[in-house]
């Protein structure tokens, strides 16, 4: 027996273990179940309450005027630090939008200029709700992230769930690890984890762009919220029974069309596809898969350097998150939401839902097709729109649709839009619209079932 098997295999249990216990461990809370990683976002939410909407809008100011120094004087010490240019080195519509997340953070925080850049529902609701929430969370799984990504953890899913994933959602084995932190966690973590494992060459931009816009589920906590917001707290378990089925149906369908079916099956900055095929050694074996998965596992825990390391990468990813995707959920959030609040645009959009929802006999159509394509803003306000409506078999279609339909800009598609995942706002608009179809019908045959 090798002497250093049982070290190599400590190496990939322990820290792999602890970050399946910060990342996928439900424990009760006050709204129903939440993950660890979540309990230590809400605590230090809770110490910097009042600061952390200066906090946000200081290193929003930063990642814009790091962005203009880059790109104007381009100083020596910025262009030798691969870790700096890459954050701050962006083309110029990021630079814009990192002036304009600058511009409406500061109007914001100091109530200044056009009410509509400030109002509690628009900029008010980003700097002093979701950016907050972000940054802890960003915080806490930027820095144990490393947790899952680096100790083996992915490798050993990869080799056992590869046959499951790869026929049914296209995808390689370690995404079904996306898939859970995302459902109990929260859905930016999902992202998170996806964008890492793409640049480090593990998804190709096909795969990355699927898992984000797929398997970046809203979690257990959020959904709480929406079904409260509709009146049907007391539904939750046909509700969110309801979101895992269209979930799945709609993972299912939208691999294999477009937008996501056109992406490449290319690799970040020309890496080679990993092999994902079991050696035929391990085949001939009992559990020769999971006896693959753990060598693979040891092999990448053994590749590690240390303590100092770990934080470094954790340090890195922190940064990348604060001063990359803050500032796109900022400027994405806040105009939507301005669009939204102010004018008849989303309005106008769902009308041609209609006629659909009639002939689905769904009740009040009218005011149902106002919330069908608003969750593209904020996933919260096809519920808030909802409260209005009197029929609770409407109120539970549009509280299922909305956390099913997933690519909100105030949220996870903001932080798509500020990572290296291949997809562009057209793209996400095109990816909400279809996931509504698929989901819709699947929604409204339950409610029918239901009611």
């Amino acid at each position: 027996m090798d002497q250093n098997k049982p070290k190599s295999l400590l190496m990939f249990l322990i820290p792999s273990l602890i970050g399946v216990a910060m990342f996928m461990t439900p424990i009760p809370s006050d709204d129903g179940f939440t993950i660890p990683v979540a309990v230590l976002s809400g605590w230090l939410q809770g110490l910097l309450e009042g600061a952390l909407p200066y906090i946000m809008t200081a290193l929003i100011v930063i990642s814009f005027l790091g962005s203009l120094v880059q790109k104007g004087f381009r100083p020596l010490w910025m262009d030798q630090n691969a870790f700096l240019r890459n954050l701050f080195d962006v083309s110029i519509f990021w630079v814009v939008t990192r002036l304009l997340a600058a511009v409406f953070a500061v109007l914001t925080l100091f109530e200044l200029g056009v009410p509509a850049i400030y109002d509690p529902y628009t900029g008010g609701l980003l700097l002093y709700d979701l950016l907050p929430l972000l940054f802890t969370i960003f915080l806490f799984a930027g820095l144990f992230l490393p947790l899952l990504l680096n100790f083996g953890l992915l490798e050993f899913f990869g080799a056992l769930l590869t046959k499951v994933m790869r026929p049914l959602f296209t995808l390689p084995g370690r995404s079904s690890i996306d898939s859970l932190t995302s459902w109990l966690g929260d859905g930016t973590i999902g992202v998170i984890l996806t964008n890492k494992q793409y640049e480090e060459g593990f998804y190709s931009k096909r795969e990355a762009a699927v898992i984000a816009t797929t398997f970046s589920v809203v979690s257990i906590t959020f959904s709480l919220v929406i079904i409260e917001e509709v009146g049907l707290s007391h539904m939750f378990f046909p509700f969110y029974l309801t979101v895992i089925l269209a979930g799945v149906i709609a993972a299912l369908i939208m691999p294999r069309i477009p937008p996501l079916s056109r992406k490449p099956q290319t690799y970040a900055e020309g890496k080679e596809q990993p092999d994902e095929a079991i050696p035929d050694e391990y085949k001939a074996q009992s559990f020769g898969s999971v006896k693959f998965g753990v060598d693979m596992a040891e092999k990448r825990a053994a590749g590690q350097q240390g303590v100092a390391a770990f934080f470094k990468s954790g340090g890195k990813n922190v940064l990348d998150m604060w001063l990359g995707v803050a500032p796109v959920v900022m400027a994405f959030g806040t105009i939507a939401l301005i669009i939204a609040e102010n004018t008849p645009f989303f309005t106008y959009l769902g009308m041609p839902f209609i006629p659909l929802l009639e002939l689905m006999q769904i009740p009040e159509a009218a005011a149902a097709s106002e919330t069908m394509v608003v969750g593209f803003a904020d996933m919260f306000l096809p519920a808030i729109f909802a409260s209005g409506i009197e029929s609770e078999m409407t109120r539970f279609i549009i509280g299922c649709l909305a956390v099913s339909q997933l690519v909100y800009l105030s949220e996870v598609g903001g932080v798509i839009l500020g990572s290296k995942i291949p997809l562009n706002l057209g793209e996400l608009f095109i990816i909400f619209i279809e996931r509504t179809l698929i989901t819709l019908p699947v929604i409204v045959v339950i409610a029918h079932i239901i009611f």
